[in-house]
């Protein structure tokens, strides 16, 4: 085997997203090998709850106790105003201890490289990285990292790896919402709201329903496909690559990247538990890894999604990629809480603690979530509130509640609900 053959099939790092310290902490427990966060400036997800400097701190030291990197996004594309107190953002993280930073903007790129020479440096896909020249070029400026840019077929990306230093990595996203822009450089958000997406504030105007209108005959809208629900002409399907991962070892990927620094602590835990069995089984034996492809399916199919995708890996995408009739996600499961600390009561009962994310009621049947890959059906037993007196179901959202589940759990368990179950 030659050395390129070798090096493609090293085992990848998975790659997860935190838009938030609870999530930040769910996705290392439940399998991500690095996790990427955004602090409350220069991120492109300017809507996510985001991380203050002290949250930060905290992420990076629970991360790193359990063997795992956390990355910054600072990727937007910087003005003049931008410069100077990007300067200040990046002295502030010298006392983070972070291990990558993920940029676009070589002016950026520049502080960083001054102001934070210890840490790497990662190019984000929102710098069009289309060839191994682009790659090349960041290599010899010091970048460790470049993000392939979505539009890449494995064929392009395993070539591409042939022809760049052996020490580069590449990283790919592998699963989440698909852009209609070319590596989500958007103008639509800001010419119809005035929110930018390229400064990280997005209103997702290619989810939108849309009609055309003829100027002589103002306020009569035409279809833009015959279809009597509507067309959502600019709404792709979620790119998913579960049923993917021996293509995307032997094309060399070092990373593989999921997307949704805006989803909840259900969805990073589903899909990033999900695609670390994947991987593992793969390494562990091929055998497993096709045994399991099923599971990993259904696994899949309960955090929420639009369909799914292989958006550009295996060729252009045509219009079997767009969903037409409407934006809504897929949402067969409900996402109802993670699991906090335990109170024993006298009489042998267990309750833990959990924070209202959705409603859910004494003698539900629920599904526990565990890292571990272990899933537990069982019914609520009981509910207190905070003061211990008993209650029937919570029905306020973020309401503080203990519930007794009749089994044993560990913090960070998340418990789900299916309605129709």
């Amino acid at each position: 085997m030659t050395d390129k053959a070798s090096q493609n099939r090293r085992k990848p790092e998975l790659l997860a997203p935190a838009g938030s310290l609870p999530v930040l902490k769910t996705a290392v427990l439940y399998g991500a090998d690095a996790v990427y966060i955004g602090g409350e400036a220069f991120s492109l997800r300017a809507n996510a709850h985001n991380f203050t400097l002290e949250e930060m701190k905290e992420g990076v030291a629970f991360a790193h106790e359990k063997g795992v990197r956390v990355f910054v996004t600072a990727n937007i594309l910087a003005h003049n105003a931008d410069l100077d107190e990007c300067r200040q953002y990046f002295t502030d993280l010298r006392e983070v201890g972070i291990d990558a930073l993920l940029i676009s903007d070589p002016g950026i790129f520049q502080l960083a490289k001054e102001i934070l020479p210890e840490v790497e440096i990662h190019i984000s896909t929102q710098a069009n990285n289309t060839n191994y020249g682009t790659y090349v070029f960041w290599h010899d400026l010091g970048a460790k990292r470049v993000v392939c840019a979505r539009e890449l077929s494995l064929a392009e990306i395993k070539e591409l790896k042939e022809k760049i230093p052996e020490d580069m990595e590449i990283e790919c996203f592998v699963h989440g919402a698909m852009c209609i822009s070319y590596s989500g450089r958007c103008l639509l958000s800001a010419y119809l709201t005035g929110r930018s997406a390229n400064m990280g504030d997005c209103t997702h105007p290619c989810r939108w329903k849309y009609a055309l209108v003829e100027e002589t005959r103002p306020g009569e809208y035409m279809p833009v496909m015959e279809n009597d629900r509507g067309t959502y002409i600019m709404n792709s399907k979620d790119l998913c690559m579960i049923d993917h991962i021996p293509e995307l070892v032997d094309a060399g990927i070092d990373s593989l990247k999921i997307e949704g620094r805006m989803k909840s602590a259900l969805y990073v835990a589903a899909v990033t538990r999900t695609y670390r069995m994947a991987i593992d089984d793969y390494f562990e034996s091929p055998e497993k890894y096709e045994a399991n492809r099923e599971f990993y399916r259904a696994e899949i199919a309960k955090c929420t999604y639009r369909e799914y995708t292989t958006g550009f890996f295996f060729g252009k995408p045509d219009e079997t990629t767009q969903i037409y009739d409407e934006s809504t996600y897929v949402k067969e499961w409900i996402f109802l809480g993670i699991i906090g600390e335990e109170k024993k009561e006298e009489g042998g009962r267990t309750y833990y603690r959990l924070e209202q994310k959705n409603k859910f009621s004494v003698g539900d049947e629920v599904e526990i979530m565990q890292p571990d890959g272990t899933n537990i059906v069982t019914t609520v037993q009981d509910m207190t509130d905070e003061d211990g007196n008993r209650i029937t179901s919570c029905p306020h959202a973020k309401q503080i509640f203990y519930a007794d589940f009749g089994v044993t759990l560990r913090p960070y368990d998340i418990i789900r609900f299916r309605p129709e179950a």
